[in-house]
């Protein structure tokens, strides 16, 4: 997950469920990758399945330098579908996007929550039983437990929840 100058990041787009696989082979092949995941809640009758998912589902970056390394290979890797390329040559992701994305991940890239959350943000719920609702911060408290203001049923609801449960919308 380490980046250097000369490395460039390209999408790789993995076989349905293989993306562990394909990343595991990129990597003894001597590729690095970044596979970025993200907390998920979903409902499965009237429980809550918690569990962790790519961000970009079908998808993750591939790390090379694409004047010496054999990126041909790639395509032929077990797991991998294909190397996403225009006109036959791999297109790099914009830097700065892999930056931002990384700087925002722990170590095993899950991505966290933003560390500046504050009263009046519009914020959604990623995880728990409010899982996909927008809501409003009301107040984080000392112990970083944040209040929300739900509109739910028509009606200003006030729910407890953490800040790894949380995404600023847009």
């Amino acid at each position: 997950m380490t980046t250097t100058s000369h490395i460039h990041w390209f999408v790789v787009q993995n076989k349905p469920n293989a993306f562990r696989l394909a990343q595991k082979n990129l990597e003894r092949q001597g590729f690095s990758t970044f596979l970025p995941m993200i907390d998920s809640t979903k409902r499965n009758g009237s429980r809550f399945i918690q569990s962790v998912k790519p961000l970009f589902p079908g998808y993750f970056f591939v790390g090379f330098d694409p004047e010496t390394a054999p990126w041909r290979k790639v395509n032929n890797t077990v797991g991998v579908a294909r190397l996403v390329t225009f006109a036959n040559k791999p297109s790099p992701v914009a830097q700065a996007l892999i930056d931002g994305i990384m700087a925002r991940s722990d170590q095993d890239g899950k991505l966290m929550p933003p560390p500046t959350l504050k009263a009046g943000d519009e914020v959604e719920i990623t995880s728990g039983p409010f899982a996909e609702f927008v809501a409003t911060i009301e107040k984080i408290d000392a112990e970083k437990r944040v209040w929300l203001l739900l509109d739910f049923l028509g009606q200003k609801t006030r729910a407890l929840v953490t800040s790894d449960q949380l995404a600023l919308t847009a």
